[in-house]
């Protein structure tokens, strides 16, 4: 029975879709004026797992995940580099794909684009002030009045009192209500526009994803995610928009994941504290980097740093040493009857708790390590399957790439095989300084029955 954290009702709830058998679920994506960092990679795999785990539990999910395609920075940045919008959006968007896929993160079922939907928005804004909860202003905006929607602040527990109080408000003299947003605004020279009831414009970043959600799901449906930080204002602006347009619940789950921090800071470009996926991945491999987002319980934040990356690396070296040294037995499937992968699932089914599904892996690979089992060792790969880990040759995996110092495979079984030769002359000074140099390289020199295997350390 899977229970997840509910941010509207600030409890775990037992999950029943709306549709049985089936799940909606709606993740805000990329606003993509450049390449992705690390924080946003946390995101993207929390909600990955997500995924993975409806979809191991038995449900045909439907994951739509958005890109802005418009926005303030994107305009911004298209005209420094001297090219358009969308070409920078293309681009962008493919050297996402790219980062994602090096992380073995799933391509959503739908990733839709803010500007194949104006004309749905326009709909729902002229639908918003049919119902006296928006109204254009004289400078062609058109905003929402948020005094009129009474359920203000459900999600984020921020009362219009409160934010008076407590929070700066954009100044706007066209704005009615200082905490009134806007959800078209005038197009300015030079920008791309639409053609709207109140003049050539462009849709606000709130309205987009009610758009969008309502666009493939209708006004109701099952889950909607992303970080933290758009719970206020995104999120509560969603709801306002689409529930004060069909007078109908908008979302039953509302799912956000802890920020990945740097110094205790959020990382985020706008501080300046961050490291693109791109970066990180010359230094570590793929996986490692999923490891380190997804042992953590989806929730909380992780500090990141070099240390936790080797610390990752180290675990699933561990982990993918189990496999080397007894391999899975073919055309195993997953057995949840196994004591193991009960434990996973119960982990699992109580709010995707991964730190804990992560911990029945390390049990299972000792276990594996004891009995050399076969058949338990693809217990181990199915499970860690299942959260996107596992799924390389081990050998491969541990042996990686040529290194900084420039051995490859063919270097490294050639100095394996001298000190085998050394070994056999019983010139063991001239084994030991081999096996040592290989050490000094980064390279880490195993012996056991069937002979010497290697990894990169």
């Amino acid at each position: 029975m899977l229970k997840l954290y509910n941010t509207l009702s600030r409890q775990k709830e037992v999950f029943t879709p709306i549709q049985p058998g089936k799940v909606n679920m709606y993740v805000c994506g990329m606003t993509v004026y450049d390449l992705c960092h690390v924080g946003h990679a946390r995101m993207l795999a929390a909600f990955d797992t997500i995924y993975r785990w409806l979809r191991a539990s038995g449900y045909e999910v439907n994951y739509v995940r958005n890109i802005t395609d418009i926005e303030d920075k994107i305009i911004k940045r298209a005209l420094e580099r001297g090219i358009t919008p969308m070409q920078l959006v293309d681009e962008n968007v493919a050297a996402m794909d790219d980062d994602l896929a090096h992380l073995n993160l799933l391509p959503p079922t739908l990733q839709p684009r803010a500007t194949q939907h104006v004309e749905g928005m326009v709909q729902m804004i002229e639908q918003l002030i049919a119902n006296g909860r928006a109204y254009p202003a004289d400078n062609g905006d058109v905003y929402y009045a948020v005094r009129s929607f009474e359920g203000y602040g459900k999600l984020s527990g921020k009362t219009l009192a409160n934010l008076r109080a407590g929070e700066r408000v954009e100044v706007d003299p066209h704005k009615r209500d200082p905490f009134d947003f806007v959800l078209w605004k005038a197009a300015k020279p030079g920008e791309p526009h639409w053609a709207s009831p109140w003049g050539p414009g462009r849709p606000g970043w709130h309205i987009e994803c009610s758009v969008m959600s309502k666009h493939h799901f209708g006004v109701h449906f099952d889950i909607h995610g992303g970080g933290e930080d758009l719970q206020f204002p995104h999120h509560e602006n969603e709801i306002a928009q689409s529930e004060g347009c069909h007078n109908h619940t908008y979302v039953n789950y509302w799912l956000h994941n802890g920020f990945l921090q740097l110094n205790g800071e959020k990382m985020s470009k706008s501080l300046g504290n961050f490291f693109t996926i791109r970066d990180v991945l010359r230094q570590f491999d793929g996986e490692v980097v999923r490891f380190l987002l997804v042992r953590a319980h989806y929730r909380s934040p992780i500090n990141y740093s070099e240390e936790l990356l080797r610390d990752a690396k180290q675990g699933l070296e561990r982990l993918y040493t189990a496999l080397r040294q007894t391999p899975p037995a073919d055309g195993v499937t997953l057995d949840w009857q196994n004591s193991y992968a009960a434990r996973f699932r119960e982990a699992m089914d109580d709010d995707f708790g991964t730190s804990e599904a992560v911990a029945v892996l390390f049990d299972l690979a000792g276990e594996v390590n004891r009995s050399r089992d076969p058949q338990l060792a693809a217990q181990l790969k199915a499970l860690a399957n299942v959260l996107g880990l596992l799924e390389r040759d081990p050998q491969a995996f541990l042996q990686g790439e040529a290194g900084a110092d420039g051995l490859d495979a063919a270097a490294i079984e050639a100095q394996i095989a001298a000190r085998q030769a050394a070994r056999k002359a019983k010139d063991f000074a001239e084994s030991d300084r081999i096996r040592d140099a290989l050490l000094a390289a980064g390279i880490v020199l195993e012996d056991g029955p069937q002979g010497t295997t290697w990894r990169r350390q």
